[in-house]
């Protein structure tokens, strides 16, 4: 993770929406390829690969700035949640939006996005509870995802038990195993399914029913463990061949040990840590020591890390979590597109892979998280096509 693999006076050459060379610019430049191609200066910046966000809850109906207000007089994550707030607040708000306004809601992030040099991210959906609430968001990623701006990989979030299920768990957890996960594999609506194993939401043994229908179905398994405390989850997800165990705030140096053999990334959201201004910061150093392939991403939700902005998340990682500039990156590229199941396709710059870049106004990659709570982003390129450009000059192929 300590190698970005950085090229000094480097160029990319595009063709069809791919990277056919990367590499010293004097060689790409003279690939017959490179004749009469359209050339973009990026002299004294800084080229990457386009962020993979590879935590998102980017679909929701409204913010729960309300919330934050009441957290900072006081109340904590599970007092807020136990009067009625957190994830059923956003479920009530979902349940009240239709489908037209929550595609314009997750436009406006994917502009957010784009503007900030994310490519790809994953989208959860998780505030409907309800089966019917849940379909409607995953229709509305479907919808949103076909405009083609940018890569949204679908996630089916078992986020918690809807109201009217809270006597009858039982009932609820056979639903979602013998029907509705089976009917959103079938019909393609999620990649990954996720399932919020903590305190007061889903029990390791709950989580572990959910994860074996979901395996069986076919679907990627993702999994939120260890935020809130350490429950033995991660593990669990780990041995049944998850992309990611994601936040991990908890996570017992043991722990690292074991994920190191699994193959499983661990996926940081410091973000969250900031926001509800708790600790501690996720272990990076004890993962990155043991072995262990970390990604970090924003969680951008509207309760715990109301940021899409990567760039932050790199600042929060090397300045809280101590990890490199290039272990950062590497995390938010490559490790992000590997804990979403996308990495043969998007993550690096190298040949056959999608023309998915950012330029950044520094001299140094070193300088992004340093000049932090900036947006650094003047241009993003999406399948070789100008997605954002900071100086107006619009899209083109």
């Amino acid at each position: 993770m300590s190698d970005v693999g950085l090229v000094r006076n480097g160029a990319v050459l595009i063709q069809n929406g791919r990277i056919l060379r990367a590499g010293a610019a004097d060689r790409v430049s003279r690939s017959p390829e490179a004749r009469g191609a359209r050339r973009v200066d990026a002299r004294r910046r800084v080229v990457l690969p386009g962020f993979v966000d590879s935590h998102t809850h980017a679909l929701f109906a409204a913010s729960r700035v309300d919330e934050y207000v009441t957290r900072l007089s006081g109340a904590t994550y599970s007092q807020i949640a136990k009067s009625g707030g957190g994830i059923q607040a956003s479920a009530r708000r979902v349940r009240g939006a239709n489908e037209a306004a929550l595609v314009s809601r997750l436009q406006s992030s994917v502009r957010l996005f784009l503007e900030h040099g994310t490519t790809t991210a994953e989208v959860k959906s998780g505030y409907g509870l309800d089966v019917p609430q849940e379909l409607k968001l995953l229709r509305v990623i479907a919808r949103v995802a076909a405009r083609g701006e940018m890569d949204l990989v679908p996630t089916l979030l078992a986020h918690d038990v809807p109201a009217r299920f809270r006597r009858r768990r039982a009932a609820f957890l056979r639903l979602w195993e013998s029907r509705f996960i089976p009917e959103i594999a079938r019909t393609h609506l999620a990649e990954c399914f996720d399932v919020f194993c903590d305190r007061g939401y889903f029990s390791v043994a709950e989580t572990r029913r959910l994860l074996t229908a979901a395996a069986r179905a076919g679907l990627l398994l993702k999994l939120h463990a260890e935020q809130l405390g350490r429950s033995g989850a991660a593990l669990l997800a780990a041995r049944m061949g998850a992309l990611s165990v994601d936040h991990l705030d908890h996570l017992a140096e043991r722990d690292a040990r074991r994920l190191r053999a699994m193959g499983t990334i661990a996926t940081l959201l410091p973000g969250s840590v900031l926001h509800l201004g708790t600790g501690p910061y996720p272990p990076a150093r004890r993962l990155i020591g043991a072995g262990v392939p970390v990604a970090v991403a924003t969680n951008f939700n509207p309760g715990s890390s109301p940021t899409p902005n990567m760039q932050m998340i790199l600042a929060l990682a090397c300045s809280q979590m101590r990890m490199t500039p290039a272990e950062a990156i590497v995390a938010a590229t490559i490790n992000g597109a590997y804990a979403v199941g996308r990495g043969v396709r998007v993550g690096s710059l190298e040949p056959g892979k999608q023309a998915d870049l950012v330029i950044m106004d520094v001299d140094d990659y070193r300088e992004i998280p340093y000049f932090f709570g900036m947006n650094h982003c003047m241009m993003t390129i999406k399948n070789g096509r100008v997605a954002y450009d900071k100086e107006g000059r619009g899209a083109s192929g």
